[in-house]
């Protein structure tokens, strides 16, 4: 096992070894391999479903289609070498691979993580400022935002690559200081964490204001035989007026609801009743939006910080050190929010759903 000041950076890769029972490793073995081909082929899935359906052409989605492409180099390029690190009980692939595998771990789930703050940014503004950040929000934009994303990504995991010192048959890196640690450790989760955290709180609330607004002054009741008028034609009113992918988070209504809301009320019902079912209604989707933004938030959060909490500890109290197994499993815990990030950040949405299903069918019209 690896010594107590031996410690395994934001790096994510694994800092010890893994000793057990033959049958032991070959079942550890194959769970992590099972876990690579799933969470490569979930990205596979998302990035052909984006670059093959023309109606997923959008600059928020080019964020999904990014992050998938992130989290598949993860399934790819991380993942495979560190279930040979582990099962190996040794680093023996040479000092120069173990320095691309570092730097390829490092950089591609701090950019995973990252990306999930960017897509809060994106989510964020189309909600708040719709109409003016629809003319905004251009392809070229998300490239710009997609670059920046990696950018930061570098900026953070250079520096403890470049402090590392190099020790024969292991692969990890040390902290010798804590700013080195802080550094790392908030530059690629605590910050994002927190920006991440009040973002999709901000979306929550003008959610629910916009859920309410809609209920309203969709379609009111008619009073006396004549319909009352709807709201300002500058409130958006309109289901479509949020752009697809966020129709996941901040319009997740069904179909049902949509026409209970659009259907004109019968003259024998009191404006009372119909003030009761608007009110079930937006208490419905306020629920499917918290659902949803739950869903998103802990699953980073659970993935992520028991990880990130565990460098800060270690850093701070060289004796605290956990064992080698339990390190692992913090890593694997990490990239598993690599599968996760496809399912849920396209799971609530009908089109990417809709594509997915012709993707398996084997269909050749998207």
């Amino acid at each position: 096992s690896s010594p107590k000041n031996e410690k395994s950076v934001n790096s994510m890769a694994s800092n010890g070894t893994y000793a057990g029972e033959p049958w032991d490793v070959i079942i550890l073995s194959l769970t992590l391999s099972v876990l690579a081909v799933l969470t490569t082929a979930m990205n596979c899935l998302v990035i052909t479903a984006i670059i093959v359906t023309r109606k997923l052409h959008h600059p928020a989605n080019y964020l999904i289609c990014s992050l998938a492409v992130t989290d598949l180099l993860v399934a790819v390029l991380v993942m495979p070498f560190s279930i040979v690190y582990i099962v190996m009980n040794t680093w023996v692939m040479g000092e120069v691979m173990c320095n691309i595998w570092l730097i390829v771990d490092i950089t591609c789930c701090t950019c995973s993580i990252l990306h999930l703050a960017a897509i809060a940014v994106d989510r964020y503004r189309a909600i708040t400022d719709a109409v003016e950040y629809s003319r905004k929000r251009t392809s070229l934009r998300a490239a710009i935002m997609i670059s920046v994303v990696w950018l930061l990504s570098i900026v953070v995991s250079l520096p403890p690559m470049l402090l590392r010192r190099q020790e024969e048959n292991t692969c990890i890196i040390k902290h010798d200081n804590i700013g080195s640690a802080l550094y790392s450790t908030f530059g690629a989760f605590y910050i994002p964490l927190i920006l991440i955290l009040i973002l999709y709180y901000k979306i929550y609330r003008a959610a629910k204001t916009l859920y309410n607004r809609r209920a309203s002054c969709l379609n009111k009741p008619e009073m006396n035989g004549h319909m009352l008028p709807k709201c300002s034609d500058r409130e958006p009113t309109s289901p479509d007026t949020l752009s697809p992918p966020e129709k996941s988070v901040s319009e997740p209504s069904t179909e049902g609801d949509r026409a209970r809301i659009t259907a004109k009320s019968p003259k024998s019902r009191s404006h009372r009743e119909w003030s009761v079912r608007r009110r079930r209604i937006s208490s419905t989707r306020e629920r499917k939006a918290a659902t949803t933004l739950g869903l998103i938030l802990g699953a980073f959060v659970i993935c992520w910080l028991p990880f990130f909490i565990h460098e800060v500890i270690v850093t701070i109290c060289e004796s605290c050190s956990l064992s080698p197994e339990m390190t692992n499993f913090l890593t694997w815990l990490g990239y598993l929010n690599s599968l996760i990030n496809p399912l849920i950040y396209t799971i609530f949405n009908e089109d990417f759903k809709r594509a997915f299903q012709k993707l398996i069918k084997c269909k050749n019209y998207l």
